[in-house]
């Protein structure tokens, strides 16, 4: 793949997800941020003119709140919350842009076997994280047949649903566009070194001028450490984990990456962390390999070209795809 990584590993840092180590007296960075998409929406870029760089990050900030106006489900005027209101009665006409990435969520749906699946949401609604409420198994299964992205019926930039519960969420893969989207425009203002982060989804464009960006993959187990270092240049980075959002229940944690199967929250791993050219794949694939677990997780990735990865498991220890080349280990 074209960005270069190495690891450092077990060295703790002040972080929440992602450790961006800065140097903030090197002239020429500018740096914005502002809460969006339900996270914090990060843009920092190199400009010769600081003025047209705060220019060019205020664009990046308008495509953030444009992409969450049309794909989030809590809006009631998004085309996300049109088709999940009307789509089991007739099919929905969208625009090109969301039939596009409706179209790669179903692409990455039958490269994992439907461990990624956006129809998710059809038994995913049901949870609430900020009131710690889970449905009952009854709820569940009353939904869980609805949850099939094979239901989706795509045509002529419409969207139609096969089943009458069906809802579909882009919350595994659309912050991950809406940073592939920021750095496009910042391409087109002609920013060469810059990076794009919306939560745990990441992208840099080129390098810290010479130097690779140390990006840290966050402990699950201790919120102000690091389990892993990631030197990166050219590349994105998206990492999924069960610290996210979550609520513990009768000592069980309760999270927000539901298994499609099951309709319940994924056991198989703590977290689960991409690198690849693209943040929208790595976002759809961090979700997808920490629902699938470490085994097939990296078996899947080891398929695909210029994709690394790297797997924290239930019990902690961590694993590598084998363009990594690095031993498995236990995180402490």
């Amino acid at each position: 793949m074209s960005g270069c990584f190495a690891f450092i590993k077990f060295r703790p840092l002040t972080s929440i997800i992602l450790i961006l180590l800065l140097n903030p007296a090197l002239a020429g960075w500018v740096q914005q941020s502002q809460d969006i998409m339900g996270t914090r929406i990060s843009v920092e870029t190199w400009h010769t003119s600081n003025s047209q760089a705060s220019i060019c990050n205020s664009k990046v900030m308008a495509s953030m709140h444009r992409i969450d106006g049309l794909m989030s489900p809590y809006k009631q005027d998004s085309e996300i919350s049109a088709i999940n209101r009307e789509a089991a009665i007739e099919a929905v006409r969208i625009s090109q842009e969301l039939f596009d990435l409706i179209n790669k969520s179903n692409t990455i749906s039958r490269l994992s076997g439907g461990a990624f699946d956006i129809t998710f949401a059809s038994v995913g609604y049901q949870y609430n994280f900020r009131e710690n409420k889970q449905p009952s198994q009854e709820q569940i299964n009353g939904n869980l047949d609805s949850v099939d992205y094979k239901s989706l019926i795509l045509k002529d930039n419409s969207v139609r649903f096969a089943k009458p519960s069906m809802r579909i969420d882009l919350g595994g893969i659309a912050k991950g566009y809406a940073v592939d989207q920021g750095i496009q425009i910042l391409k087109q203002c002609g920013v060469q070194h810059a990076i794009v982060s919306a939560g745990g989804d990441s992208r840099i464009l080129g390098d810290k001028r010479g130097r690779p960006w140390m990006m840290g993959i966050q402990h699950p187990r201790k919120k102000q450490q690091v389990a892993l270092v990631l030197p990166l240049s050219n590349s994105a980075i998206s990492t999924s984990g069960d610290y996210e959002r979550f609520f513990l229940r009768n000592g069980e944690r309760i999270h927000h990456i539901i298994n499609p199967t099951t309709g319940r929250s994924a056991k198989s791993a703590w977290s689960a962390t991409v690198i690849g050219p693209d943040a929208t794949t790595t976002d759809a694939l961090s979700t997808t390999l920490f629902i699938l677990g470490a085994k097939k997780g990296i078996e899947l990735v080891n398929s695909l070209p210029d994709i690394d990865a790297v797997i924290i498991d239930s019990k902690g220890l961590v694993h590598y795809s084998s363009g990594l080349q690095d031993p498995q280990a236990v995180i402490d």
